[in-house]
């Protein structure tokens, strides 16, 4: 663990002098007082990590300095030092705040065991912020990429339904991004404190649904040796997303209904029912209104989850948007694999944006990722992209040609490689590229320097 800032307050010199010494070898940096006026004048917020304090000191008690140093920081963890100890008293610190007691006398190494694990507490909670902030910039509306009308006008919804605290029922096929809308709806939402939790209905076997969805008590079946929670639990006071809902069985939807309607539910094998406040939203890709015809899905539970209805949009009706997602995922794989692949070249721009992307956005990123894997070009070229979507007017010939291009660049660069001894310098002098074209190359046709020298 990095040098932490410490201030120790304590009325006895020689106790402070001997934690100075004690937390400074361990390398803190650490300054005490013997005044606690002093000490709380002097403290300021997001100066110090950790303030170890004793309770019975003149002046002021060490409970006083506890609550004003609170209401000048609240985060910080307080350790409190006491020679009698009580439960009365320990609660008392407890409840103003107090992270933790250490009663008098103690050990060197006793005193690094607590300072250690409120530090550890207080580094925890310090990323979980940071987390948080950066969950909430990734999942900020302007981060979704696409200037489409379509996707604007659906961005406007998004954010009038975020604040409030409503069912909303995400449509769309599958792969335009209905869980990156649940996201934003969450992380731009009172609740952006609480945990999202998604879970896809189809994926998850009948049998263990309702235990994924609401835990168990151990013993309720066969294997439940431990209580387990839910998902509904886990998500308490955050946001459950039902992605594919329409995969939901009956009587799943049944019992689902009934906690939207009560806000509780019974875990299996228990008879008291759980009180959860979690916002439920939910995706598919099919049209629930011919389900509830067919007698598929629940009629009163698709008014309950169809509060709020937001349609994604295909990528084929948001076209302008696909320039745009293809220079975004270009940038990721550039930052991801070191590569410097600067875009598409407008052949290839052409064709992507003419193609009806059937696969919609996650089809998009998997053929840039493939692209640009086997792409030796500063740019992705036409050629490239034929290879993983249909693209009007390259005909078989083309990929003949592409074919007998690549046998005849293997075996140019396996005869180049052999003869500079397995040396790519050499070799990329040989041919007048640059190292990074002999590099990409190798790697597009699988070839290995160890199999040359």
């Amino acid at each position: 663990m990095s040098a932490k800032k410490i201030m120790i307050i304590d009325n006895e010199e020689g106790l402070c002098h001997m934690m100075e010494a004690v937390l400074m070898d361990d390398g803190h940096a650490v300054r005490s007082f013997t005044d606690p006026l002093a000490a709380v004048e002097t403290f300021r917020p997001d100066t110090w990590d950790l303030v170890i304090s004793d309770i019975k000191m003149p002046g002021i008690d060490g409970l006083e300095v506890l609550q004003r140093i609170k209401k000048i920081e609240e985060k910080i963890p307080v350790i409190m030092i006491t020679a009698f100890a009580t439960v009365e008293m320990s609660i008392q610190a407890l409840r103003h705040g107090a992270y933790d007691m250490l009663t008098k006398p103690f050990e060197p190494d006793e005193l690094l065991f607590r300072v250690r694990n409120a530090l550890s507490h207080n580094q925890l909670l310090t990323e979980n912020q940071q987390l948080r902030q950066e969950l909430t910039e990734k999942f900020n509306f302007d981060t979704i990429i696409g200037a489409s009308t379509s996707l604007q006008q659906l961005l406007q919804k998004v954010e009038k339904v975020a604040v409030r605290d409503t069912s909303v029922l995400i449509t769309g096929e599958s792969g335009t991004g209905k869980e990156l809308i649940a996201q934003a709806i969450h992380y731009n939402s009172p609740r952006r404190n609480g945990r999202f939790i998604a879970i896809n209905c189809g994926a998850i076997p009948e049998s263990v649904l309702e235990s994924e969805l609401f835990g168990h008590k151990k013993g309720a079946f066969t294997g439940a040796t431990t209580d387990r929670e839910g998902l509904l639990k886990a998500a308490d006071g955050g946001t459950l997303f039902l992605d594919e809902i329409g995969n939901l069985p009956l009587n799943m939807q049944k019992t689902l209904l009934r906690f939207l309607q009560e806000r509780e539910f019974l875990r299996v094998g228990e008879t008291e029912p759980t009180q959860v406040d979690v916002r439920l939203l939910s995706a598919t890709n099919s049209d629930l209104a011919v389900e509830v015809e067919k007698g598929t899905f629940r009629e009163d539970f698709f008014y309950r989850l169809n509060v709020i209805n937001l349609h994604m949009p295909p990528l084929r009706e948001r076209r302008p948007d696909i320039a745009l997602l293809a220079a975004h995922f270009i940038t990721l794989q550039n930052q991801e694999f070191t590569t410097e692949i600067t875009g598409l070249s407008p052949e290839a721009l052409r064709a992507a944006s003419e193609f009806s992307w059937p696969g919609n956005i996650r089809q998009l990123k998997n053929v840039i990722e493939a692209c640009m894997t086997i792409e030796t070009e500063s740019t992705i070229s036409l050629d490239t992209l034929s290879q993983f979507i249909e693209i009007e007017g390259v005909t078989s010939a083309d990929a003949d040609y592409n074919d007998a291009l690549a046998r005849f660049e293997i075996d140019y660069l396996q005869q180049l490689i052999r003869s500079s001894g397995g040396n790519i310098e050499e070799a990329a002098q040989k041919a007048g590229m640059n190292m990074a074209t002999i590099y990409r190359k190798m790697k597009k046709h699988g070839l290995k320097k160890d199999n040359f020298v």
